[in-house]
């Protein structure tokens, strides 16, 4: 699956993907983007990992991470519950 990326190179990721992934509905997860209750990190990786990148969604308890290659393709995703 791959992610987009706008003209500066940031990621963009669907909201249907997110809801998914977060298990909210569509409705919730703009509710909680509003209150800023959705945060999220990328991290780009070096020496044995140049060249992937490591994407965080954080929601309340729902963290969803995917690993990212070059070609913006998710080579890895996890979901967990803290």
């Amino acid at each position: 699956m791959p992610l987009e990326c706008d003209e500066r190179g940031d990621f963009v990721l669907d909201p249907a993907l997110l809801c998914a992934r977060l298990s909210l509905t569509e409705a919730e997860l703009r509710r909680r983007m509003r209150l800023g209750q959705v945060t999220s990190q990328v991290e780009i990786g070096i020496g044995d990992d140049e060249g992937l990148s490591r994407l965080t969604v954080r929601s309340g308890s729902a963290v969803w991470r995917a690993v990212v290659d070059r070609t913006n393709e998710v080579v890895e995703e996890e979901r967990i519950d803290l």
